[in-house]
């Protein structure tokens, strides 16, 4: 475990983070007392931003998984043709 002060860890944030990475817990200082910890994330916590977030929502009851996620979508049906939006579009840009 290390410590380390403010003014410090803001000129070596990289490498302060690398040993917290690397499992090490790095205390943070402010005028010889803890105001932070800096710790490699727990075995938990997903790698990936998005999904750790998406993982503290459904911890916490705000998100909840969709069930009966197995079916298949529905086929797709346009609205309209192609052609026709085209045609819309150019009476549309006409009017303006």
């Amino acid at each position: 475990m290390r410590s380390v002060g403010i003014k410090t860890l803001k000129n070596k944030l990289s490498e302060y983070i690398k040993i917290a990475a690397e499992g090490e817990t790095v205390l943070v200082c402010d005028h010889d007392r803890v105001v932070a910890e800096i710790h490699a994330p727990a075995a938990s916590r997903a790698p990936a931003v998005s999904d750790a977030v998406l993982l503290d929502l459904l911890r916490s009851g705000i998100l909840s998984p969709a069930i009966g996620a197995t079916t298949p979508l529905p086929e797709r049906q346009p609205t309209t043709t192609l052609p026709d939006l085209l045609k819309d579009l150019e009476i549309f840009r006409k009017d303006q």
